[in-house]
Formats: structure tokens, sequence, C-alpha cells
């Protein structure tokens, strides 16, 4: 089962589970999952994970050997200015999946947390690892904090197997440029259509912008075909590339990738964003692999934003 698998990640991480044989049943609602990304080979169910009883039904029926739970409200900011609401999607809708993994014996779940935002600000030059304080800054890290530590009960009580996946900031083909979120796919879609690109300050207005760590969406499907199998155990492990980058390399990255320049306008900084979020990587290179390159990864994802102008809902 995936959760969430008509999203950006869970419909790429489909996608390799379908390819490598395995019977898949999606479970989205679709509130931000499109059907242009269901896999047609995989099973759909129309649920929203906050439906208990819903969520019941569709384990019955497919008694899922393993979950890979990617369904969220995923919005730093969406979740500053309605807290209850990524509460009851990312705190309750995960205790009903975690409710009906132990109910129907589910042997394994693993878990799309953030590695972005857990962690709080990490100042330079230090690279956040597991095992680090965490200072969440948002209802969404704060959300996603409280599952891991649900997870850890459900451990120690239930016996149900889980692999904590912090993921950094993914990009890759299929991001949703409409919204707030997906700084990649928002300055791919504009610079196609001719439009300047905002840089959010990081500190002062006019600055390059908060500083990330970009993992692409090819490196977090890995990560979740070798969690699902057990191969990474029952523990948490970051998902990402150690390297610090900045709004403005990012829209630097993509004008060269798509052979084209915009102006970049400046805002001010947004409630939520941290100024620096860089991972360690240590882990990753050792049991994932190493990641791939961030030119690399703009090339693929601008290439196929220029090859599907208009995304359909």
């Amino acid at each position: 089962m995936v959760t969430g698998g008509a999203g950006f990640i869970g419909s790429h991480v489909v996608d390799a589970l379908v390819d490598d044989g395995h019977d898949v049943v999606i479970v989205d609602d679709l509130s931000s999952g499109r059907r242009s990304n269901l896999n047609p080979r995989a099973r759909f169910e129309h649920v929203d994970i906050v439906d208990a009883a819903a969520l019941e039904r569709v384990f019955a029926a497919f008694e899922p050997e393993a979950v890979t739970h990617q369904a969220a409200q995923t919005s730093v900011s969406v979740s500053t200015r309605e807290p209850a609401r990524d509460a009851s999607v990312n705190v309750v809708g995960s205790v009903n999946v975690l409710e009906a993994c132990v109910r129907h014996r589910t042997g394994r779940l693993v878990f799309a947390s953030t590695g972005g935002a857990i962690y709080g600000e990490v100042e330079a030059p230090r690279l956040a690892r597991v095992g680090d304080p965490t200072f969440p800054l948002s209802p969404y890290a704060c959300s996603k904090l409280a599952v891991e530590h649900y997870l850890r009960m459900y451990t120690a009580v239930h016996g149900l197997h889980t692999t904590v996946l912090r993921y950094a900031n993914v990009y890759g083909p299929r991001q949703d440029p409409h919204g707030e979120a997906g700084v990649v796919a928002i300055f791919s879609r504009r610079l196609l259509s001719a439009l300047a690109c905002r840089i959010n300050a990081r500190k002062d207005v006019g600055d390059d912008g908060c500083i990330r760590d970009y993992v692409f969406i090819a490196d977090v499907v890995r990560a979740n075909r070798l969690a699902l199998a057990g191969t990474l155990g029952d523990r948490t492990i970051n998902v990402c590339t150690g390297v610090a980058t900045t709004t403005r390399d990012i829209a630097e990255g993509l004008m060269s990738a798509l052979d084209l320049r915009a102006a970049l306008e400046h805002g001010p900084w947004r409630p939520g964003d941290l100024e620096r979020s860089v991972l360690d990587a240590a882990a990753m290179r050792e049991e994932i692999g190493e990641p791939v390159g961030l030119g690399d990864g703009l090339r693929q994802t601008a290439q196929w934003f220029r090859d599907h102008p208009d995304p359909l809902p």
C-alpha cells in the first residue's frame, strides 16, 4: 500500500514498486494528488486517511504486507496558517494508518518524515545528523516529529517494523508548480512561461534566499524500495545530499539547464521558513547510494517540465 500514491513522491514510489512486480494499492483523497499521476497497473482507492472507517475497508480488502506512508499535508506555510488541519491529516491520519497496520498484521511501515524541517535551524557549517536534538519550528515539523514518536511506541508495543525516512527538500518531475512549496517546480514553470522568479529572503530582502539540501526524486524512490524490503532495518535515516544550496543557486541552475534567462525578484522572509537546513548524508551514501548531483537533477527536472507544458490536475 502507498498512501498518497497520486502525489509527487508517492506516484514515483508506486511506479517503481509496480515495475518490481509488486501488487500495489494506492490510497489517496486527491486533495493534492493528481489523477494523471495514477499508475494504471495499481489499484486505486479514493480514500482520505482521516476517515478511519474507509481506511479500514481498504486494509480489510487488500491486507497489505507493507505500507509506505507518503500521504500528508506537506506545506510548511499552510501548517502555519492552519495548524489544526495539519495535525488532523498528519497526526490523526497517521495514527489511523498505524492502527490499521496493527489490526491487519502488516509487517512493515515506511514513514515519510522531514529532515528539512525537523531539526530546526542548522547553523553553518553543521550538518544535521539523526540523533541530533530536534527543534521543530512549524506545525508541519511538529506533526512529523509526533508521528515519529508514535512509530517508536507501535514498534515497542505492537512489534510493527518501521523505517523513518527524513527527506531533505525533494524535487523532480511531476512536482506541483502550483502552490507555495516546491521551488524547483515553481521556477521551472515560471522560466518556461517567461515570468520572473521570486527569491524570498533568508534574512534580508535581496539576499540569496534560504539555504537548503535538495534531493532528487530518484534517490527518494531508492530509499523507499530498500526500506520496504527491510534492508535499512528499523531505524531513522536522512535522505539527502549534504550540499548547501541557496534559492538563487536553484534559479541559476534552472536557467542554465533550460538555456533561458529571467528576472529575479526579491521578497521578504516567509513565516515558518528556516534560514538554513542541510543534512548529514554519510548514512545515505553508505546504505542507499551516492545521491544524484544537483546539476543532473535540475537538468532532468527542467526537461520534464519542458516536455509537459500543460500539466493536468
